[in-house]
């Protein structure tokens, strides 16, 4: 039986919360994360728990089953393959793709999703550099850690970003910073945790700590 549309939406958000599959979640933050009452949370958790896509317990918090889990990663990849495509191929903007990614992704057809898979010659990250799951929901994960954690004098690459609201991307379109980019870290100021990094071997700029946790490299 396919699931609703509010189901998909409480699965991946589940799924983004926990991190991993052994983390419980709060159902508080559950309906933080989508922006909706706590009585409606628990109702839906009761839903999907009747259909054995997540562990619910009362007051210990809620865990996507196997089912779950499977079902979670395949919403997320058709999310990132709508996303890719759209800035690939009808020239939306890295900051544009995200909320039309949110409607596409509830499309049921496999093979239509396989088919922009194979028609955009499968690629293994969308346009913020997250993770693109592979057709039964499975991801291929690379070590990474945020710019603010990273070594200084090293160059660092731009793998993708934490924060992927509009106002944090066109921040960083100001900045002339891009997936790929390679930033090397000149100074990191003790008072505030800013930084001095230069981006491509432009010249020097300032960020801040929060800018520099967001920014996910290698």
């Amino acid at each position: 039986m396919a699931n609703t549309t509010a189901e998909e939406n409480y699965i991946k958000a589940i799924f983004h919360l926990s991190k991993n599959e052994k983390t419980a979640i709060n159902t508080n933050a559950i309906a933080n994360e989508l922006d909706t009452a706590a009585a409606t949370v628990t109702d839906m958790v009761k839903k999907l728990a009747d259909k054995r896509l997540i562990k619910y317990e009362p007051y210990k918090g809620v865990m996507l089953s196997k089912s779950g889990l499977s079902i979670a990663g395949k919403i997320v990849r058709k999310h990132r393959l709508w996303e890719t495509f759209l800035l690939e191929k009808l020239n939306f903007k890295w900051d544009e793709v995200h909320e039309i990614a949110e409607q596409l992704e509830h499309i049921q057809s496999d093979e239509l999703i396989n088919r922009l898979d194979a028609f955009l010659n499968y690629p293994k990250t969308d346009p913020h550099g997250d993770v693109i799951p592979d057709e039964n929901g499975n991801f291929n994960l690379i070590a990474t850690q945020s710019l603010k954690e990273s070594s200084k004098h090293a160059v660092h690459v731009l793998m993708s970003v934490a924060d992927q609201s509009v106002s944090f991307l066109k921040m960083l379109d100001k900045l002339k910073i891009k997936i790929g980019s390679r930033i090397k870290i000149i100074e990191v100021h003790q008072f505030d945790g800013s930084m001095q990094v230069k981006i491509d071997n432009q010249s020097v700029v300032n960020i801040s700590e929060q800018l520099a946790k967001n920014l996910i490299v290698k």
